[in-house]
């Protein structure tokens, strides 16, 4: 049974907050995508903030056009290549990218399915797409994008 003082959720307040219906619910813990952490006596599931988190990000990955096989593929490889993770959907960012699941964890990405890391420097990347920016932009006009910006506002207010 639960915790004392633990919130816990019924199926009704989970489809409601999550936006699914009974029957993915019921699927998705039929097909072992995410149970809930406890039951009644009389069998109910109940869930916990926890599971409502891996819920949510499973509904993303299937929005995204995921399979829920390849979910659980990648959460049972997540598990052998990351052994400390016991909840790889509430414990990780699972982002899809085209035919990848990636999982991101300490400023790195993974693939979910194969383990090969990918690491992800986002002020770096950030900073090659506005240099890229700035030698397409002075390609087309020979000027740069600041200066562009100032003659275009200038010619507003003439």
């Amino acid at each position: 049974m639960a915790e004392a003082g633990l919130r816990l959720f019924q199926t009704k307040d989970v489809v409601e907050l999550l936006g699914i219906s009974r029957r993915q619910l019921r699927y998705w813990n039929q097909t072992d995508l995410v149970s809930p952490s406890s039951k009644t006596p009389g069998g109910h599931g109940r869930y916990r903030f926890e599971d409502l988190i891996a819920l949510r990000a499973a509904k993303r990955l299937i929005d995204a056009g995921v399979s829920v096989q390849k979910i659980r593929n990648s959460i049972a490889a997540l598990r052998r290549i990351l052994p400390t993770v016991q909840r790889p959907l509430a414990e990780l960012v699972l982002v899809a990218t085209g035919d990848a699941v990636l999982a991101f964890r300490d400023g790195a990405a993974l693939e979910a399915a194969s383990g090969q890391e990918w690491i992800f420097e986002v002020a770096q990347l950030q900073c090659e797409v506005d240099a890229w920016k700035r030698g397409v932009a002075r390609l087309r006009t020979g000027r740069e994008p600041r200066r562009i910006e100032r003659s275009q506002s200038r010619r507003r207010t003439a």
